[in-house]
C-alpha cells in the first residue's frame, strides 16, 4: 500500500506476484489512486517483469476478509490505514516519482526502489515458508 498506487506499491505488486507465486496472492492499492507510473513498467521491464496491465486501485476495491498481511511502502507521506486485524510491516521506501527530482534522477531512484523492493520480497519469501508451517 501506499498513497497514489503508482511506483511502490505497483512495483511491489508486480515482483511479488512473481516471487511469491504459491506461495502468497498478491495485489496493492492506495488511499488516493491515479495511474501506474510510467517509470514502474520501464524499470520492471528491464528485469523481466510486465506490469503493464497492472491498475492503480483504491482501497476500497480490495476485499478485506482476503487479506493477511499488508505492507505500507510510504516514507515522506502519511501511509494509508488498513482496517482489521492483520500482520503489519512498514517498509519506508522514498517516492520516486516525487517531482522535486530531475527526470533522470527518478530514473536512478525508481531502479534503487525496484532493487530494494526485490531484495525485501525475496528476504519476505524465506521468511513465509516459515510461517505455514
Amino acid at each position: 500500500m501506499c498513497v497514489a498506487n503508482s511506483a511502490r506499491s505497483q512495483m511491489a505488486e508486480g515482483i511479488g506476484k512473481k516471487n511469491l507465486a504459491g506461495i502468497a496472492d498478491v495485489c496493492s492499492a492506495g488511499s488516493q489512486p491515479s495511474k501506474v507510473n510510467p517509470l514502474a513498467i520501464q524499470v520492471l521491464k528491464e528485469i523481466g517483469i510486465d506490469i503493464s496491465h497492472q491498475k492503480s486501485k483504491s482501497l476500497d476495491s480490495i476485499d478485506k476478509n482476503t487479506i493477511d498481511l499488508v505492507i505500507t511502502l510510504c516514507a515522506e507521506e502519511i501511509c494509508p490505514i488498513f482496517p482489521g486485524n492483520v500482520k503489519r510491516l512498514h517498509w519506508p521506501l522514498p517516492d520516486p516519482s516525487n517531482p522535486k527530482y530531475s527526470s533522470d534522477e527518478q530514473l536512478k531512484l525508481f531502479r534503487k526502489v525496484r532493487d530494494d523492493l526485490k531484495n525485501r520480497i525475496q528476504n519476505l519469501r524465506d521468511e513465509m515458508k516459515s510461517w505455514k508451517r
